[in-house]
């Protein structure tokens, strides 16, 4: 290399020109090292020495093949710097640019720019220049962005430029980069060593700022570090800077306090790191203040930011005056986002909470005389107000407010709706509903009857009734027994009113009207309901129709309410009509059920309707309807001979059911069986009536019949059955009472009879008097009396043999009348005295009503 470079210096020194590096092949590092040597030469020369020249050739033979490397091109351009070549340099500058790959940009760059004051001062003058186009395309906006670095970041070599005048005119002119230009602002006087003046500059900004963005760039940068070579944290750097101090005088140790503290006020000793956490504390708690004052720079006639506002203070109350003090004058009625009047009902709520009721009067009455753009919202507030005063138990202030309010002010007779509506609201707000409707509340609480009528009369005078008004006010009279006068209120909402609003009054009208009169007015309910009907759209009459064919059906004629349901079906619009059809159907399957004699069917009848209309309510999805028709069917349908009716019925358990529902349905099978197997008992006793009272009737002679006063077949039968088991008196005695004396029964209150005749013992002794017979409320009336009343006691009686369908007959009674034990004592005795062709059918039917009665928990 020491060879190199002595070639270098003979070349130069003999002027050979033919010496070049790519003959030579010399690395870098040796032309760089040459060229050291050069400017060392060199150094110390006029700038216009012809060395300077010869220099500026060898650096420029050295980049024929070193251009690609930066440090020859930053020496090269530093030696013409020094010479004050200005165009040379800049052209050199951008030589170097277009040669050096982009990533060595930037220290070129540096030395490009580092002149700050000339390119701060040549950036200004563009800037100002309105004709200025940059040719690489650079904005206003990035030109101003890069001189506000430049004068930020190097106070101190643009110390001739109003960095501060500049900073604030690129504030007031690009409002999208407020925020990062009040940091620049800050930042340069922190590099100035300005404090003071840097934490005004960050207090302006966030009093300033109106977007949330910029005021979190400032407040970041005046409490929290930021991502900048120098790392700044302006109150914290501080902090941490005083407490650093702090530390190494204490360390040091080296002062000795021996002051007696009398002079402590004209002494500082720079201790001043309370004060500054004080400072950082305080700005930390004021953050949430800070950025509502943001939010309402952007509009300060946002409602809801305002209360979000107050509520920061909370604890606070001369605070929260202030700011609703300044809220009501701030917000604009006709600009504001929100509901103005909140504000004035909030602020009177504040007093009232802390016990200030005049005070809430005094800012209530001032909001009624503000300014509002809605009626509504002044009726808002004069409703607070008299809620107030109720919450205070001020019943009647509160009543005095209302009416005072809904006083009409005086105005011409005649108004057009434009010049009413230009009127201020507080000469409208007496045509509020809102009010009217408090009115009427409190006359109802507070008030007499005629009070109450003339309030909602004076709504519907002042034709700003709804619907619900006229029902309320129906409704309230009814309360007081004024029907009638309801009615006519019902009826003037129905003039007042069409569809679809006239529904509902309709509707109330028809019930109230149905409720109280039921039948007693058929008349004027049905012409009520024509007129309702006529009236009303085909899409809204379907209730109607149903309503009155529900009348006719309960108070009027079931003809003319299928002849109703007949017009429904062609009046209601067809995606209605199926409706009509199912309850139409339902009605008829109904009334032929359920209908009474003459008119009534026959029990297979009802039992085959019963099984259609349930198959009908199935396939409508009605199974609890269909459920309750096979229980009323199951009454007429006997478990033998209506196998079908039953089979139905558990299919429909099985497929739409459950284990209670079919459970239930075995209990109603069970109930029925036993129910049927009663009145088969029955129907074979009053068959032994009909064959007996035959019989009787049918005798030969006057002798053939029996005596009908104290004597009939069962009270003989048991007669027998006693003198049988020996368990009665001797045969025939004189002295028998004739009464049973089987234990468990009741004598039929019938007398034996003996040898007695006339009212004289057949042994011309005095007759016994006869004790009373026991009423037996199963005693059989067989109505068989003379018609010569009476006659036929006189008359000799021929003994005739009782029938056998008695045996049977008799003894199922028992089962019906008494207990296990006693019916089977009784059985066995009768099918002892019956007959020998009738035992047997006699035995089969006692044992399985036997089986019956010993099933059921009734008898057990």
């Amino acid at each position: 290399m020491r060879g190199h470079c002595e070639l270098f210096l003979v070349a130069t020194r003999c002027g050979a020109p033919q010496c070049e590096s790519r003959d030579l092949n010399v690395p870098a590092n040796l032309w760089h090292a040459y060229l050291s040597a050069r400017q060392l030469a060199v150094r110390g020369l006029r700038p216009d020495d012809v060395a300077f020249e010869a220099l500026n050739n060898t650096y420029e033979r050295a980049l024929v093949t070193m251009h690609k490397m930066p440090r020859i091109w930053l020496q090269y351009l530093q030696l013409l710097m020094e010479q004050r070549l200005v165009t040379r340099t800049r052209r050199t500058f951008d030589r170097a640019l277009a040669s050096l790959p982009i990533t060595q940009h930037d220290r070129v760059w540096q030395l490009y720019l580092g002149r700050w004051e000339e390119a701060a001062q040549k950036l200004a003058e563009l800037l100002n220049d309105d004709t200025f186009r940059s040719l690489e395309g650079k904005s206003k906006h990035a030109l101003w962005l890069e001189l506000c670095d430049i004068i930020t970041k190097h106070p101190k070599d643009v110390s001739g430029m109003r960095v501060d005048a500049i900073l604030r005119g690129g504030i007031r002119r690009f409002t999208d980069e407020v925020g990062r230009l009040w940091t620049s602002l800050a930042d340069f006087y922190i590099r100035r060593s300005m404090f003071e003046k840097a934490r005004d500059v960050y207090e302006e900004g966030l009093c300033s700022v109106l977007t949330v963005h910029d005021f979190s760039l400032i407040y970041d940068a005046y409490t929290q570090p930021l991502t900048e070579p120098l790392d700044l944290q302006f109150e914290e750097s501080l902090l941490s800077a005083s407490m650093e101090q702090l530390a190494e005088d204490d360390e040091d140790g080296m002062a000795v306090d021996d002051d007696d503290g009398a002079d402590f006020l004209l002494k500082d000793d720079g201790n001043d790191v309370d004060l500054r956490l004080a400072r950082l504390e305080h700005l930390m708690n004021r953050r949430p203040e800070l950025l509502s004052s943001v939010i309402l720079r952007q509009n300060p006639h946002n409602v809801a930011e305002w209360h979000k506002r107050v509520k920061l203070f909370e604890g606070k109350p001369t605070k929260q005056i202030l700011t609703y003090t300044e809220a009501v004058r701030t917000v604009d009625p006709d600009k504001a986002t929100g509901k103005p009047h909140s504000l004035w009902c909030a602020f009177a709520k504040f007093y009232e909470r802390h016990g200030d009721v005049p005070n809430a009067r005094i800012i209530f009455q001032k909001a009624t005389e503000a300014r509002y753009k809605y009626v509504d919202d002044l009726a808002q507030v004069w409703c607070e107000w008299v809620e107030m005063e109720l919450r205070h138990s001020n019943f009647k202030r509160a009543l005095d407010l209302v009416k005072r309010v809904l006083t009409p002010p005086p105005r011409p007779a005649r108004m057009t709706q434009e010049e009413e509506r230009a009127l201020p609201v507080q000469d409208r707000v007496y045509r509020n509903l809102k009010l009217h409707l408090m009115h009427t509340d409190l006359e109802e609480s507070l008030g007499t009857r005629e009070s109450t009528c003339e309030a909602y009369d004076r709504i519907l005078e002042l034709r700003i009734a709804t619907p619900q008004v006229i029902l309320n006010y129906a409704l309230f009279l009814t309360e007081q027994k004024a029907f009638e006068d309801a009615f006519k209120v019902y009826e003037r909402g129905i003039a007042l009113f069409k569809y679809p609003h006239v529904k509902d009054i309709w509707s109330a009208y028809l019930a109230a009207f149905v409720d109280r009169y039921g039948g007693k007015k058929l008349e004027r309910a049905r012409d009520l309901y024509e007129q309702a009907i006529k009236d009303a759209p085909a899409q809204d009459c379907k209730s109607l129709y149903l309503d009155y064919a529900k009348l006719e059906e309960t108070h009027g004629l079931a003809r003319h309410a299928m002849d109703i349901y007949a017009r429904a079906l062609q009046a209601v619009p067809k995606d209605q009509r199926k409706a009509i059809i199912d309850i139409y159907v339902r009605e008829i399957y109904e009334s032929a059920i359920e209908a009474e004699p003459p008119n009534d069917l026959s029990d297979d009848d009802v039992r085959e309707l019963c099984m259609r209309y349930a198959a009908l309510e199935t396939k409508l999805g009605e199974i609890d309807r269909a459920r309750a028709i096979y229980v009323h069917g199951s009454a007429v349908s006997h478990p033998d001979r209506a196998a079908d009716y039953w089979a139905a019925w558990r299919a429909f358990e099985v497929r739409h059911g459950n284990e209670d529902t079919f459970k239930e349905m075995m209990r109603i099978l069970r109930s029925v069986k036993v129910s049927f197997s009663h009145m088969q008992i029955n129907s074979i006793v009053d068959a032994a009536r009909i064959t007996s009272r035959a019989e009787a009737e049918a005798g030969v002679g006057a002798g053939a019949k029996r005596a009908r006063e104290g004597v009939d077949a069962m009270a003989e039968l048991e007669a027998e059955a006693v003198a049988a088991m020996g368990l009665g008196a001797a045969a025939g005695g004189a002295g028998s009472s004739g009464r049973t004396a089987l234990s468990g029964f009741v004598s039929a209150g019938v007398i034996q009879q003996g040898g007695e005749k006339d009212g004289t013992a057949a042994d011309g002794a005095q007759p016994q008097r006869k004790a009373p017979a026991a009423a037996n409320p199963e005693e059989i009336d067989l109505d068989a009396d003379d018609d010569d009343g009476g006659a036929a006691a006189d008359m000799d009686v021929a003994q005739k043999a009782v029938p056998a369908a008695v045996f049977g007959g008799f003894c199922l009674n028992v089962f019906a009348e008494c207990r296990v034990a006693d019916a089977v004592v009784v059985a066995f005795v009768l099918v002892i005295l019956a007959p020998e062709q009738r035992k047997q059918q006699i035995k089969q039917q006692l044992c399985r009503k036997f089986s019956v009665l010993c099933a059921n928990s009734v008898y057990s």
